[in-house]
Formats: C-alpha cells, structure tokens, sequence
C-alpha cells in the first residue's frame, strides 16, 4: 500500500482514498456516540452551521469542542459521552481538528475516519482497496500531532502487515502533548478518563465512512467481516 502521511494544510489535491486521524478526541468520540446508540453523525464546518443545523433539526444533538455552551448537548469528551442515550438520534459534530479534517477530503472516492478504538476494522477496510494510494490526513498541531501520526503509521502496517504489535504506537500517543493537556487540564471539557479511552485499542468493530449526503459530510458505521485470507497477509 502506497502511504502517504499530511496535514491538513498540506492536502494540495484530492486523494482517491483518505484516512482521517484524530484520536484526541473526535474521532474516539465518533465511535462511541454510535455505539450509545447515534443512527449517523453530521460534520459541521462552522459551530454557526452546527447550531443552524440544529435550529432547523430540534430533534438533533449538537457537539462541540471545549466547555458547555449553548444550543450544545454534549462536549467533545468520551468520558462524558459513555452515559448519553443517543438512540436512533443524529448528531452535529463540530471539532477544532477532527472534522475540519475530514471536510478537506469530502471529495474524495473513499473517507475514513479513525482512531486507535476503531483501528483494525479500518485497516480491514483498507486491505479491500489494496490496489489504491491511502493519504493519512493527520489532524492535529499543523499535521505534527504524535497520537495521530502514530494511529495512522499503525493503521498503515496493520493494512499490510496483520501481526504488528500496537504497544509503540500507544505508548507515543501516550506520551503526546495532547494527552498531557488533558490529563493536566489545560483543555476544558474534560473527563479523567478521557486519555484512557482514546488509548483503548480496538474497542469497537466497525469502521467509520463520511460521504456528502445532500451537501452535508455524514459520517456512519461500517461492519467490516475478516477477510479469509487474512492470516496470509
């Protein structure tokens, strides 16, 4: 697999198959909203076209980056979102890095967001497409966010190489500025579990696809089943 590792400023052209990374926390918090029960998640460009979405959609639940506001259910957090029932609902994600990420390759043939929680059913997906160029867009601090690029280095081996071992890669996303800053609560809306959740390997089975559904980026599960032959790879 032709991998390519960039930053959001440095995406020049549109790639066929895009990998959005963001393990601190969208992209973790993804995966959780569907598993307590979300039906799809709309990536917002502006926090003004999340709350319009919302004013036009009452039923809808609004997320965003940082402390409690306004017009806004739930925050950025894991922590704090494992105890939300959002059954059958749709949710508005607006984040600093996460979903201005995925918005940048909305043209693109195939969009992935990921994390390490849905790390192996994203390279799963990936090993289908064998034949194509993945770009990893690495989200976080300009494209120099070390819990990113080390999701999506390891998503990458695991693409072509089913026995590598996560622990480096968690132990760099560890180590990262960003899960210092939550830890030491330089971020607000936080949750003391927050780091240890985005550091959770694989916590769940599906992998997260956004394609434009009447103008708007809609991110969804995706079940991906093991390939047969995958103890060949």
């Amino acid at each position: 697999m032709d991998a390519h590792f960039l930053g959001i400023a440095d995406l020049v052209e549109t790639p066929a198959v895009a990998v959005v990374v963001d393990v601190m926390r969208a992209f973790t918090v993804a995966p959780w909203a569907f598993a307590q029960g979300a039906e799809k998640i709309v990536l917002a460009e502006s926090l003004d076209e999340a709350l319009a979405l919302k004013a036009r959609h009452p039923d809808w639940a609004a997320l965003k980056d940082g402390p409690p506001a306004p017009g806004f259910e739930m925050v950025n957090s894991p922590g704090m979102l494992r105890s939300v029932d959002l059954g059958g609902r749709t949710v508005v994600q607006k984040t600093t890095a996460g979903t201005v990420g995925a918005l940048a390759v909305k043209e693109a043939s195939l969009v992935l967001c990921a994390s390490f929680v849905v790390a192996e059913a994203t390279a799963r997906l990936l090993r289908t497409r064998r034949g194509d160029g993945v770009t990893f867009v690495v989200t976080g601090e300009g494209g120099q966010a070390d819990e990113d690029l080390a999701c999506a280095q390891y998503i990458a081996r695991r693409t072509t190489e089913a026995g590598t071992d996560a622990a480096e890669f968690l132990r760099r996303a560890a180590e990262s500025r960003a899960a210092a800053e939550l830890t030491e609560g330089v971020r607000q809306g936080v949750h003391p579990d927050d780091v240890a959740l985005c550091l959770e390997l694989d916590r769940f089975p599906f992998a997260m696809v956004a394609t434009l559904e009447d103008s708007l980026m809609v991110l969804r599960p995706c079940a991906v089943p093991p390939l047969t032959d995958e103890a060949s790879i």
